[in-house]
């Protein structure tokens, strides 16, 4: 089916105010997501927290299967978080480290997972290597294959990076990882909800997800994918009486599930608003939300190199929807402030946030604008209008 843009935006009030490229950062949520959060909170209201969740308690569970459905996996592997960031680390710290241990990363990995690689590091005496890139600015498979060795412990990797629009080989990796039965932990923040993705067809043991970005879910959501058979490799960093039970005085059984990188307090409102958000998602159709965000990113990047004074700086053989880029001789924020009056929202990444790369390609800041399926080309032309006049 073809995506009725008009309708998508009539389920999305936002696009009446604002010019929304931020959708990499916070996309905005339709009607149907806040509805649904704003409903349970009222049921909340009115007849307490315990007894809502027990009504809601089959649609909750439901998210679990929306979720499988829209990755290609079981509901069983399914676990809720609060960002990707908990996802992430439940997964990476809940691998059993030692000294001599390999991780071997890409150069465009994000500042949060390589300070988590940093810290086991400094305290197991974890190697960390980065996987040099290819020539076009992605992980490049052949240096992985040259890098293993039976010391690597995993392999972990963002699927799409915060800056410069690249998708790395995330498939790629997960054959070379299946061939030696190395762990992988996939950061899909950024990719789930603008790329179709399939955990089966990418091989990856472990992924984490937010439920704010591409997926327009609300803020304080996401989940984690881990596969069932490596589930009881891996040993939460902390347990509660969510994800174990206290079976006798001495003794605890963790859940044989996804259940086990949960916790027990949550809010059921926010669980369900990323479960309306899937959903919302799949009845659209991941392959049309994906043409479309990847069409409308390309035309962006032919119109803003159109400019004279901008240069985009995005890589990769494949791009994804996120757009970077400079205007000569302006810097960054202010063009995000100058933007934000009039309406338009991007966002700036700098240094920090993805270093190896940035260093690497001699970038202090870049403007970054993301689109999504219901952005417009008219929206994409005042856009760069504004950039012009710059």
């Amino acid at each position: 089916m073809t995506i009725d843009i008009q309708k998508a935006r009539q389920d999305t009030p936002g696009c009446e105010d604002v010019l929304h490229f931020n959708n990499a950062g916070a996309a905005l949520m339709p009607k149907i997501v806040r509805d649904t959060v704003v409903n349970h909170l009222e049921r909340e209201m009115m007849i307490g927290g315990y007894e809502s969740a027990n009504e809601a308690r089959d649609r909750t569970q439901a998210v679990y299967t929306s979720i499988a459905t829209l990755i290609g996996a079981q509901s069983n592997e399914i676990s809720l978080m609060t960002s990707a960031s908990h996802a992430w680390v439940q997964a990476f710290y809940a691998i059993p480290f030692q000294a001599g241990d390999k991780i071997l990363t890409a150069r465009a990995e994000y500042a949060a997972n390589y300070i988590a690689f940093l810290q086991v590091a400094e305290q197991y005496g974890v190697e960390i290597i980065p996987v040099p890139s290819d020539e076009y600015g992605q992980l490049s498979v052949t240096a992985l294959g040259e890098l293993i060795d039976d010391r690597v412990k995993l392999i972990a990797m963002t699927h799409v990076p915060t800056n410069g629009g690249l998708i790395n080989p995330a498939e790629a990796v997960g054959a070379i990882a299946r061939q030696h039965d190395i762990l992988y932990l996939l950061d899909a923040c950024q990719s789930v909800g603008q790329l179709l993705v399939d955990v089966n067809k990418i091989g990856c043991d472990m992924m984490s997800v937010t439920g704010r970005k591409y997926l327009r879910g609300p803020r304080g959501t996401g989940f984690l994918y881990v596969k069932e058979d490596r589930i009881p490799q891996l040993i939460p960093p902390t347990l509660d009486l969510h994800s174990a039970e206290w079976t006798d005085v001495t003794t605890y059984e963790m859940k044989n599930d996804g259940r086990r990188f949960e916790k027990w307090e949550s809010s059921i409102a926010n669980r369900l608003g990323l479960g309306a958000a899937v959903d919302y998602a799949l009845a659209w159709g991941m392959e049309e939300i994906s043409e479309r965000v990847i069409t409308l990113a390309s035309e962006l990047r032919t119109k803003l190199s159109s400019i004279p004074t901008v240069t985009v700086q995005d890589i990769g053989q494949n791009q994804c929807g996120i757009v970077t880029f400079q205007v000569d001789g302006q810097d960054e924020n202010e063009i995000k402030a100058t933007l934000a009056q009039q309406r338009m929202n991007v966002t700036v990444s700098g240094r920090s946030s993805t270093r190896l790369d940035m260093e690497a390609r001699d970038l202090e800041h870049i403007v970054r604008a993301s689109v999504h399926y219901y952005n417009t080309t008219e929206e994409i032309d005042r856009f760069c209008t504004a950039i012009e006049t710059l």
